[in-house]
């Protein structure tokens, strides 16, 4: 289990650095340089590889590590796991209009991963059963603060980034 925490606690490092430098080069307006145009051409492929990994990672924890997972677990799945499917079909079909839809996921699942992480930071009493997994207290805790729900934060905050700041002068949003 601890190479899997490893490698996705680094992914998470790496993707929140990303999400960073995207939302400065969008404040100082670098839109029209070479990355911003490879990734936005590109971005329904991200976005179904982020959707992916985020997926494969929490059915490791819950189905080969053995972690139970919490109610806001359970939450944050529902919000994440139609996107592995719904950004695949888009992708193939080349239907760039998804954006508004994983969006839609994406905001709601983030603000459940954000009260996820408010819970574990405080130690907040919250909806989970007594009788089933804790939702306060973290499975783990690599380089000081990723956790699942961090990790799950920083999966919508990418997918968010990539149908926002990498849209295409097409898009409707």
């Amino acid at each position: 289990m601890d190479t899997i925490v490893n490698l996705l606690s680094i992914a998470t490092i790496v993707a929140q650095i990303f999400v960073i430098l995207s939302i400065i080069s969008w404040l100082f307006g670098f839109r029209r340089n070479e990355t911003h145009k490879y990734i936005s051409e590109r971005r329904l492929f991200f976005a179904f590889l982020v959707a992916l990994i985020a997926t494969l990672g929490s059915l490791y924890f819950s189905e080969i590590a053995g972690l139970e997972p919490c109610k806001l677990c359970w939450f944050q799945r529902i919000f994440m796991y139609p996107q592995a499917v719904i950004l695949l079909v888009a992708y193939l079909k080349k239907d760039e209009g998804i954006g508004k839809y994983s969006l839609s996921l994406s905001a709601i699942g983030i603000l459940f991963s954000a009260y996820h992480i408010y819970v574990q930071q405080v130690n907040a009493p919250t909806m989970c059963l007594a009788s089933g997994p804790t939702c306060e207290v973290p499975e783990f805790l690599k380089y000081g603060y990723i956790t699942i729900p961090v990790m799950a934060f920083t999966a919508f905050s990418l997918i968010i980034t990539l149908f926002t700041i990498y849209r295409k002068s097409s898009d409707n949003l």
